[in-house]
């Protein structure tokens, strides 16, 4: 039997550093103990070094070996990392040895056909406790993957928690994490913000979102069409000096995320621009606390997730283009984030404005998303508002105030 149930003969895709970290991104969350089977594991991987890296103790961590080694070479590799690596780490000749896991690792990009992708996604999930993760990549090059790009596609639409582009990899990947059924919003509590290979690390504490790679990029190229088109001319500046202001717009810097169980953070960066209590069906029968929070384009535009949870709904309503600061932004396009917590539903609302024109939302619905964690941006001036049970939440801000996503605590639980 075949250590590893191979999905295609072609050659196999590179896995670099970046993208072994989204692999095993899962697995490196949870502050409780958690198992993790790798399959198709390598003694040289990164994917097995980046599963090592994230043992902490009362983890452990299964391998199967891969195609491209053996699982003697894989029990020479750990014992060789110390005995306390050793103790957490069992290797096995074969997938039927292996016992269910909470995160499910594919050690290797998938190519083949859309048949045996879910072929393989059916042999592995025998191997899934309730509520697990499977994650998995596949080359984001057009014709590199045969049917298995597309099938990974439909099962993201369906099962998916996460998608992440790895343009940093040699060839580009596209990480995949699928949940079948559904995972506790307690656990949710234990978790770390996921890493997110759309924010781009520049310094150890800022980073800048994908969006701001691609802004930079574009206004850099506008520049050097417009040198190569009229040499003579000093018209190529103008884009050449916007490619800077354009990229700070996306920072995306590190934040210090408050360790009281009982704090809710700020989900963006601005001015809270009102505090009330109201009911919106839409979201339950009950009264509701909003926080309401205007940006200005200087302030930094990535949302945050303001309490540990569920994502259990997002849906997006059409309106218009007001004046993110006038009540008549009330009727703006939003995008609705709903969260099932231990304490209740609780909404992030990201609304346009004058000049934001484009909402990103990066959690799908049945992600476990951490206190904290990055969940989306809005390009441009805009408003986000949070939504807590008006019961159970105490207010800590007052309209004029400035607040920092992530970090500041707007509110209590009681």
């Amino acid at each position: 039997m075949t250590p590893f149930p191979a999905v295609s003969n072609a050659p196999v895709a590179g896995v670099g550093p970046i993208a072994a970290r989204a692999l095993t991104a899962e697995f490196a969350r949870p502050n409780a103990a958690t198992s993790a089977l790798v399959v198709g594991a390598d003694h040289a991987s990164l994917v097995v070094a980046s599963a090592v890296e994230a043992l902490l103790p009362g983890d452990t961590l299964t391998l199967v070996a891969g195609e491209r080694s053996t699982a003697d070479l894989l029990r020479d590799h750990i014992n060789g990392l110390g005995s306390w690596i050793a103790d957490r780490v069992k290797i096995v000749d074969s997938l039927d040895e292996a016992q269910p896991a909470d995160v499910v690792i594919l050690g290797e990009p998938l190519t083949g056909t859309a048949d045996e992708v879910r072929g393989l996604l059916e042999r592995v999930g025998k191997y899934l406790t309730d509520g697990a993760v499977v994650t998995l990549a596949t080359p984001a090059l057009p014709g590199r993957t045969g049917g298995a790009a597309a099938e990974l596609f439909r099962q993201s639409a369906l099962f998916g928690v996460g998608s992440d582009l790895v343009v940093r990899n040699q060839p580009p990947l596209r990480v995949h994490k699928l949940r079948f059924t559904a995972a506790s919003p307690r656990v949710a509590a234990t978790l770390s913000p996921a890493y997110r290979p759309s924010s781009v690390p520049i310094t150890r504490g800022m980073h800048l979102d994908s969006n701001g790679v691609v802004a930079a990029g574009i206004a850099l190229g506008l520049a050097a069409v417009a040198r190569v088109a009229r040499p003579k001319s000093k018209l190529w500046l103008l884009p050449a000096l916007a490619a800077a202001p354009v990229a700070a717009f996306f920072r995306d810097p590190e934040r210090e995320i408050p360790s009281d169980p009982a704090a809710v953070v700020a989900s963006a960066d601005g001015r809270v621009l009102s505090v009330e209590r109201m009911t919106d069906e839409r979201f339950g029968s009950g009264e509701f606390l909003r926080v309401a929070v205007f940006l200005s384009v200087l302030d930094v535009h990535v949302n945050r997730v303001p309490v540990a949870g569920r994502v259990a709904d997002y849906f997006v309503e059409d309106g218009g283009y007001a004046n993110a600061m006038t009540a008549a932004a009330e009727h703006n396009v939003a995008a609705y984030t709903v969260l099932d917590t231990e304490r209740g539903t609780v909404v992030v609302a990201q609304r346009t404005g004058l000049i934001a024109r484009r909402i990103v939302q990066r959690v799908p619905v049945g992600t476990l998303v951490a206190r904290g964690e990055r969940m989306g941006l809005i390009r441009f001036g805009s408003r986000t508002d949070v939504y807590l049970p008006a019961d159970r939440a105490e207010p800590l801000v007052a309209v004029q105030d400035k607040v920092v996503g992530g970090s500041t605590v707007i509110a209590r639980w009681v």
